[in-house]
């Protein structure tokens, strides 16, 4: 038998097999947003709110812990897996479709966050300057926003390439993840993502590729002048160690930025 070709499709679009594949790092991520809205905010934290939320793991984890919780994306798969998730739980968190980078809410957040390179899918200054301004309009004044991604450290033309399994229940996915090429002149990143998902006998394959833009530490802190409404307040890495702040250089691989909304911006 031949080998068979696998499909070309956006694994955003299974969200199911997404949230499988990040469940690891929910209870992590959501520990450290509590304790960054802690350590960086004058006031009591109840309401967050989360910019292109996928699937909703991080969502529905924050609502279990009792807070209001914001998401919005441009997936209607991943938007209905989310709501089946929360009806299921009896769970309340307000969901909608928008852009990253043209969104409004209702009600001014304490924290919000985006993490895991999504903020790298706006691959042009001017939608990233945009997001971060949507952001602040969001957040009330002294507010934070809890910003994940890889940074390009020096030399920036090696190949990299990871590959993860987990599993829940009966399912078992595994996702291996390639840096096809980088394009540092135009700051475009070429990703390759195969998911595998088997339960029983059943299995789906499939393959996805995207663009990424790249940032220097150099480059993103010249974003964030851009956006004077947003200062940085510290720098952690994949640890997550609140009482570890780091110096923003070009050792750290993947940046985990606090942003605070000036009190008069």
């Amino acid at each position: 038998m031949g080998q068979s070709r696998i499909p070309q499709a956006n694994w955003y679009d299974y969200p199911e097999y997404y949230d499988i594949a990040f469940q690891a790092r929910t209870s992590p991520e959501a520990d450290f947003m509590e304790a960054a809205g802690r350590k960086y905010c004058g006031f009591e934290v109840r309401r967050f709110l989360e910019p292109a939320c996928g699937s909703g793991r991080l969502i529905t984890e924050l609502a279990v812990r009792g807070y209001q919780v914001t998401g919005f994306d441009v997936s209607q798969p991943a938007l209905s897996y989310l709501r089946r998730r929360l009806t299921r739980r009896r769970l309340y968190a307000d969901a909608f479709a928008a852009e990253m980078s043209d969104f409004r809410v209702g009600r001014s957040a304490d924290v919000a966050y985006c993490l895991i390179n999504t903020f790298r899918h706006l691959l042009i200054e001017q939608a990233a300057c945009a997001h971060l301004e949507c952001i602040a309009r969001s957040l009330r004044p002294g507010g934070i926003y809890v910003l994940g991604m890889d940074l390009l450290p020096l030399p920036a033309d090696r190949r990299e390439s990871e590959r993860w399994t987990r599993k829940r229940g009966k399912t078992k996915v595994t996702v291996t993840q390639r840096v096809l090429r980088k394009d540092l002149r135009r700051r475009i990143e070429h990703r390759q993502v195969s998911l595998v998902a088997r339960r029983g006998w059943k299995e789906l394959r499939l393959r996805s590729e995207f663009q990424l833009r790249t940032y220097t530490p150099r480059q993103f802190r010249r974003l964030l002048a851009s956006v004077p409404s947003l200062e940085l307040c510290d720098v952690y890495d994949f640890r997550y160690d609140i009482d570890q702040p780091l110096v923003l250089n070009d050792k750290i691989t993947y940046g985990v930025f606090v942003l605070r909304r000036r009190l008069l911006s």
